[in-house]
């Protein structure tokens, strides 16, 4: 099937996003644990990605925790440092696709405030040809809405959308719908699916 557009997460395909790298650097691992099975900062965090104020977020959830305020705290004044380094090869990937003329679409679950300050620090993120972001839609992968609305404004036939993502949820949900898919593990893989895709060649890829 022609694919007319690619869709690419953003954490973990793009960016790493690896909270738990900083917190058991400061904590250590079995801290960290005690700390996140606390707090459900997970939870939270998956509130902002609905939308919700990242700041008044993470502030609230300091304040019901105290005795874990100055690391909850550091979910919000040390974030770029949990969603970092970019994945390079990801991103030149994403480059020659757009270079070969492959419409590239985002679709990740990314807070409003969040995704302001991984655009700073990550100037690709604002070059895709449309963005899908859940904080903005106010739904989340794997929820179908998010998938049927952005297929009712691309316009593009589900069968022809090629996505990647690194939770298999988040894949199972669209291969429902009709999508193409690639299960994301690493950028080298995802080069030799856009090459046997015809949309890239061995030298794009690289």
């Amino acid at each position: 099937m022609t694919i007319e557009a690619v869709v690419l997460d953003i954490g973990n395909v793009l960016i790493h996003w690896n909270p738990e790298r900083i917190y058991d650097a400061r904590l250590g691992v079995a801290q960290r644990r005690r700390f996140f099975d606390e707090t459900d900062i997970h939870a939270m965090n998956l509130e902002v990605d609905r939308g919700a104020d990242f700041l008044g977020s993470v502030q609230a959830l300091a304040r019901a925790h105290p005795d874990w305020h100055d690391e909850v705290m550091v979910w919000h004044d040390q974030w770029i440092q949990l969603a970092s380094p970019a994945i390079d090869h990801s991103v030149r990937l994403m480059q020659a696709l757009q270079r070969r003329g492959v419409p590239v679409f985002a679709l990740s679950n990314f807070g409003i405030g969040t995704f302001d300050v991984a655009c700073a620090t990550y100037p690709f993120l604002s070059k895709f040809d449309r963005s899908y972001i859940s904080g903005h839609m106010g739904v989340i992968k794997p929820e179908p809405e998010i998938y049927a609305r952005l297929e009712a404004d691309c316009g593009v036939a589900p069968q022809n959308l090629l996505f990647t993502d690194d939770r298999p949820e988040n894949i199972n949900a669209a291969q429902a719908r009709g999508w193409q898919t690639h299960l994301f593990d690493a950028p080298g893989d995802w080069a030799q699916t856009l090459i046997k895709s015809g949309l890239l060649s061995e030298e794009d890829a690289r």
